[in-house]
């Protein structure tokens, strides 16, 4: 009997990824035949897991789903669903706009595609998935929603309040994922610094992470977007000593300047965040730093511009993103600022910016010239090996260009001397 192919399009971030693994299980457990992002529609089933976190996001989501309703109107595919943080948002605007569509759903209720098609959901399997990505790793989504107030931001307007997945929910999940060859997860969630306070009393980061570190088969565990007001400082002995704890942390400072801290309701002064940096950098000496800065917010000056860039020298983050301010309805800035930066001032200072941290990352990868470092190997490409240290997040942070001096396998953890820096990437041999 011939599967019905499903295919499921994924936009915007890791957390969102998960979720449609999570829904890609309960197709397959219903013996449909899955794709994740196809190069081309199977022309029966096409789901779309949309982001709305920022203009440029929800115009791919629209765009995303105006090409595949035009193919639906057309009779090229034969149906068409559209679920994620876009349909969640704006779920009565798009049943309206974009009839094509046969349902919208929002972020939390896509589960019900599952009876509308007339099959089970099978809750025996609602923790596990189907790994989209490389079978050796795996995103690890440990709550959903944020408690924040940030000016900017829309993900509590989406998610709502912060929801913590219990401990043994989640280490669950690990020992399954780890039953299907993952040996790397990536810790995520919108915060990860709050996890636990909801359904514990107390932040549990440092405890949940020490926890999945001790389970057999998590060879390096990574993480990802933490808040720095009231940084739980308990987690920083379990970096430093835990071995498969990879010496990284992901988190989000936004600006220096005390007066775009406030006006961004971050809860933090640029005092405290030095502080908590020195803080960081003592407890686990090793550490990679990864933020990401937010250029052109309302009321933003040249001084206060120069301020972060003065912030960027000074602290020298080992990875660095920047985004460039864009008003969003429903937000505190939108209700309460003029979107008064040009958008032009905008992008000049985002590129200064990452001009600053390209040379910065540059002079810290020059300094792994003769260092032999773990890596994993990722891929394989026409001239090297593509792999990555500890100190490096899939997709968005430094590559290890390996030598074809011998075969190697995907997945697997090699000892790699580094003999070149290329800006943002490395260049290495096997040892």
């Amino acid at each position: 009997m011939r599967k019905i192919p499903v295919d499921i399009i994924s936009l915007g971030c890791s957390k969102n990824l998960v979720d449609s693994e999570l829904l890609m299980r309960q197709f397959a457990a219903n013996g449909y035949e899955v794709r994740h992002n196809p190069e081309k529609s199977a022309k029966e089933i096409v789901v779309i897991n949309t982001c709305g976190f920022i203009n440029d996001a929800k115009e791919e989501s629209i765009e995303m789903i105006l090409e595949y309703a035009n193919a639906r109107k057309s009779g090229q595919i034969k149906q068409l669903f559209v679920i994620g943080c876009l349909s969640e948002r704006y779920l009565n605007e798009l049943q309206k706009l974009i009839p094509e569509v046969d349902k919208f759903y929002g972020k939390f209720n896509w589960k019900a595609l599952i009876s509308d098609l007339g099959k089970t959901y099978y809750s025996e399997y609602a923790n596990e998935r189907i790994i989209s990505t490389p079978s050796h790793y795996a995103y690890l989504k440990i709550a959903e929603g944020c408690n924040r107030s940030c000016s900017y931001c829309t993900i509590p307007i989406i998610t709502g309040n912060y929801q913590s997945r219990p401990m043994e929910e989640i280490e669950t999940e690990v020992r399954f994922l780890v039953q299907q060859g993952v040996k790397e997860f990536q810790l995520i969630a919108q915060d990860l610094t709050y996890y636990g306070k909801d359904i514990y009393n107390r932040y549990n980061i440092a405890e949940l992470t020490a926890r999945i570190a001790d389970i057999e088969g998590v060879e390096w565990l990574r993480l990802h977007y933490a808040y720095p007001a009231l940084f739980p400082l308990d987690l920083l002995p379990v970096i430093r000593e835990k071995k498969n704890v990879c010496k990284y942390l992901d988190i989000a400072l936004q600006h220096s300047s005390n007066a775009m801290l406030k006006k961004m309701r971050r809860n933090i002064t640029k005092e405290e965040t030095i502080e908590l940096l020195q803080k960081i950098r003592e407890e686990v000496p090793e550490i990679h730093l990864r933020t990401t800065m937010l250029v052109g917010h309302p009321d933003e000056t040249d001084e206060d511009f120069a301020d972060l860039i003065q912030f960027v020298e000074n602290q020298r983050f080992e990875r660095l993103g920047a985004f460039a301010y864009s008003e969003e309805e429903g937000t505190y800035a939108a209700n309460h600022y003029a979107d008064n930066v040009e958008e032009s001032v905008k992008q000049q200072r985002m590129d200064r910016l990452m001009r600053v941290q390209e040379r910065i990352a540059s002079e810290i990868n020059e300094t792994k010239i003769g260092q032999i470092l773990k890596v994993i190997i990722d891929r394989e490409e026409t001239e090297y090996y593509i792999g990555r240290t500890e100190y490096d997040s899939p997709e968005v942070d430094t590559e290890v260009l390996v030598e074809k001096t011998e075969k190697l396998k995907t997945g697997e953890f090699y000892q790699v001397k580094i003999t070149g820096s290329l800006s943002f990437d490395l260049t290495g041999n096997i040892v």
